[in-house]
């Protein structure tokens, strides 16, 4: 420890940035782990230092943060090592993964930075995804309202008023917070994943129409609507599309698949369970369709526009499109029951010209709603406006003031007496 402190202070640059991770960022197994190296990255095009700190236990396929100019630290939960870290580092601005990571450190950056910007990244609105989780397996409509009983949903809100501002990925989520729980405007932003437009040279490097075989889905099991659809798929969708095309294959591709998952592999109903892939590109841009009947969740859906990308039109729920593709028409056909669901993917898979449409509204919506440098720029400028007048803009987030103080207390009390008790 004191070793890596002496390093961040011979190394330390006029602006620090503390990154406080849930997890250590996996920009190949997940869509949060390329959102963090996107912050990562702009952060670093200011040209201010990055730390990366997390309790979580390193991984194998972790991005190798040293190698791009970032300063790693493992730090404790419960522990005042931290304090030591954080202290010594005296970052200006602070970054919490996920609401449960600034539950755990908030209170000790606000007593030994009170003067940093703590920012919250939600990367999505966990407890609407778990209220929409709990509504599907009771069997129940979820309504908005669920959230003003869900006990997730206080702990989340209660960290984004605690913060100076939160970064959201979806409008809709935005909208949410502001029409249930009556949160100002003036402590959110959105901030989308941050594209590169799908030029032509790009393009000309798709496999076409009739080059392409297979229905395909991708993502991290670790992520249980991900789980749920592959199920789901399994069990009430997939029958109905080899009813109509019984030759055709689903390959399913993802990180960390659990043996519920594993247990689906039956090549001979042409359900394939791939595992990891190599290159997420690859597997997409071989596939003519995406399927994601997303059952639940929130957020922005990492796999239907990484399809997008790759050309590879989609079929997914309302649920699964929600904030991606604003006015814009879908790039492909979004359903509800599984009927239509299966229908839908058959009418796309074998209509040619339905099929190339599918693929112009993708790239479209990449080019209007994501490839857009105006909004990392509004990020940072709404970062340097706010730290230039930190004091007006906490005062004026009173809520904030009076949820850190009783969190502060209860936090930094139970975080102690855990501290003595573990030695």
């Amino acid at each position: 420890m004191r070793l890596a402190l002496l390093i961040f202070r011979l190394m330390k640059k006029s602006q620090q940035v503390l990154i406080i991770g849930f997890v250590w960022p996996e920009p190949q197994s997940s869509a949060a782990g390329k959102r963090m190296m996107e912050l990562i990255h702009l952060f670093q095009s200011q040209g201010w230092g990055v730390t990366f700190a997390s309790s979580a236990t390193e991984t194998e396929h972790m991005a190798d943060l040293e190698k791009l100019g970032v300063r790693t630290m493992p730090i404790e939960i419960n522990s005042s090592s931290f304090d030591v870290f954080v202290k010594e580092l005296q970052p200006s601005i602070v970054l919490f993964d996920r609401f449960v990571t600034e539950e755990q450190f908030g209170w000790r950056v606000a007593e030994h930075c009170p003067d940093a910007l703590r920012i919250l990244d939600t990367e999505d609105l966990h407890s609407l995804r778990r209220t929409r989780k709990k509504a599907v397996y009771n069997e129940h409509t979820f309504n908005k309202s669920d959230l003003l009983k869900a006990e997730d949903a206080k702990r989340e809100i209660a960290s984004i008023y605690r913060c100076d501002l939160t970064l959201m990925i979806s409008e809709f989520e935005i909208d949410l917070l502001q029409d249930i729980f009556d949160v100002d405007v003036t402590l959110l932003q959105y901030l989308p994943f941050l594209l590169d437009p799908v030029d032509g040279d790009t393009r000309k490097k798709w496999p076409d129409y009739e080059g392409r075989n297979h229905f395909v889905t991708i993502g991290n099991f670790r992520h249980d609507p991900n789980a749920d659809s592959v199920e789901y798929m399994y069990q009430e969708i997939w029958p109905l599309i080899r009813q109509q095309l019984p030759n055709a294959e689903f390959h399913v591709y993802g990180a960390y698949p659990n043996q519920r998952v594993e247990q689906l592999h039956n090549p001979e109903n042409g359900f394939y369970i791939m595992g990891r892939a190599s290159s997420a590109n690859v597997v997409l841009q071989k596939a003519k369709v995406c399927l994601a009947p997303l059952r639940f969740g929130a957020g922005l859906k990492g796999k239907l526009i990484e399809a997008m990308q790759c050309g590879t039109p989609s079929v997914t729920t309302p649920i699964g499109a929600e904030g991606i593709n604003g006015k814009l028409p879908w790039c492909g056909e979004i359903a509800e029951s599984s009927k239509e669901i299966a229908d839908r993917a058959v009418q796309l898979f074998t209509d040619k010209a339905l099929w190339k449409q599918a693929q112009q509204h993708g790239t479209d919506i990449i080019k209007k709603r994501f490839a857009q440098p105006k909004y990392g720029k509004t990020f940072l400028s709404r970062i340097k406006n706010i730290r230039k007048q930190l004091e007006e803009h906490r005062l004026n987030n009173f809520t904030g003031q009076m949820l850190m103080h009783h969190r502060s207390a209860s936090s930094k009390y139970m975080g102690r007496w855990i501290e003595a008790k573990n030695n």
